[in-house]
């Protein structure tokens, strides 16, 4: 049943019974009026309409209809009520749905006796009776969710189907941002072990990255491709969790939030990690005491340590932005910027380092040329001391 065809269902009962005990009650305030210890003080033009039977039929077709016109008000919204304690209830872990149960369980219980007790008391006994009930149910369940994490003999969802109880205990996620999907290097580093626990791909990053793939942007259209082939490689190699805890930040007739920020509202109800390469998604997610793991910072934290004094081999790509500047990179992608090499773009040559700036995206190596220089003697030929190259750091 869908939660339309629930809604209307709900309410066309709802409107039916309410009329049916207007109904009632007009049906019986014949009785009510002639039994009451002040019928004798009552006017008589009131008495003889209460007991004219068409002027009671009238009234109690009258009570039926006013029942079903509050029933058809107060229905919906009553029904939405229901089905929002019902996605609240599906949302809970089966520790919580325990807990909710064993707290009406007790708070039943133990508001009985002044239940029965305050019954007796005419007019005011009832509404104190129900005040009771409520009061005792909300500390019984407010004490059972509060000791939840007891309840050792409930077993954790399977990591694969959540609807199958198992005695794995639940580890930290770690859940993959679109970006770093689509990056690639992901896959190696879960690949070597350095990521623990299970790994979780929420529906809406893979609705994501489904929506790049079919842009009309070709280049957008190729790293929406790259990213769904990567997760395919990942799947066949290690254990990925995918969709199964999305409900835990969905929100009947809510607005839907940023993936970002559904990234984040997953991971603080999942208690679990980010795996990103996304500096402005670092940042919030830290802000809001969600641990990430930015695999921008672990490359830059496994690249070789540059000292200055060193010499390296690098390749002149392009110009810099200053005057007569070249810009080199090493294999790890590391900015190499060289002075005076800009009349040297394309060419293959030693760099002895100046100096190493440490930056948000990553390091920086300033350097300078290491040119050889060969000696002229005096009759005009080179002259090598031992045989040996000399070089001047110009």
């Amino acid at each position: 049943m869908t939660i339309r065809s629930f809604k209307q269902l709900f309410s066309t009962v709802f409107a039916l019974v309410l009329g049916g005990l207007l109904m009632a009650l007009g049906l019986n305030i014949r009785g009510w009026v002639n039994g009451a210890n002040f019928h004798d003080r009552l006017p008589q033009a009131f008495r003889d309409l209460v007991f004219n039977s068409t002027y009671n039929s009238f009234l109690v077709i009258a009570f039926f209809i006013l029942g079903v016109l509050l029933g058809t008000i107060f229905g919906p919204r009553l029904a939405q009520s229901v089905i929002n304690t019902g996605a609240v209830f599906e949302k809970m872990s089966t520790r919580e749905k325990i807990a909710v149960a064993m707290g009406l369980l007790l708070g039943v219980i133990t508001s009985l006796p002044f239940f029965l007790l305050l019954l007796q008391i005419p007019l005011l006994g009832l509404p104190c009776a129900i005040l009771i009930l409520f009061a005792s149910v909300y500390l019984g369940v407010r004490g059972m969710m509060s000791l939840k994490d007891e309840f050792k003999f409930v077993g954790s969802v399977s990591l694969d189907h959540p609807s199958q109880n198992t005695d794995i205990a639940m580890e930290r996620f770690k859940i993959l941002d679109t970006n770093v999907i689509i990056d690639g290097r992901i896959s190696d580093v879960c690949r070597t072990g350095f990521v623990s626990g299970p790994i979780y791909i929420p529906g809406f990053v893979l609705d994501e990255l489904q929506h790049i793939a079919d842009s009309s942007d070709s280049l957008k259209r190729a790293r929406g491709r790259r990213g769904l082939d990567i997760l395919n490689g990942m799947q066949k190699e290690l254990p990925l969790i995918v969709r199964s805890y999305d409900h835990l930040i969905e929100t009947a007739g809510g607005p839907v939030e940023e993936v970002d920020a559904r990234l984040v509202s997953l991971a603080k109800e999942m208690n679990g990690d980010i795996i990103t390469n996304d500096f402005n998604l670092n940042k919030v997610a830290a802000l809001q005491g969600v641990t990430v793991l930015n695999v921008n910072e672990l490359a830059n934290a496994l690249k070789p340590v540059v000292l200055p004094g060193e010499d390296m081999p690098v390749t002149v790509i392009k110009e810099g932005k200053e005057q007569n500047q070249g810009v080199a990179y090493l294999d790890d992608g590391t900015m190499v910027v060289i002075e005076d090499g800009r009349k040297h773009i394309g060419e293959h040559m030693n760099v002895v380092v100046t100096s190493v700036l440490q930056t948000v995206a990553g390091k920086m190596i300033f350097a300078k040329i290491q040119e050889e220089e060969e000696e002229e003697d005096d009759d005009g030929g080179s002259r090598n001391s031992g045989g040996r190259t000399r070089f001047k750091v110009r």
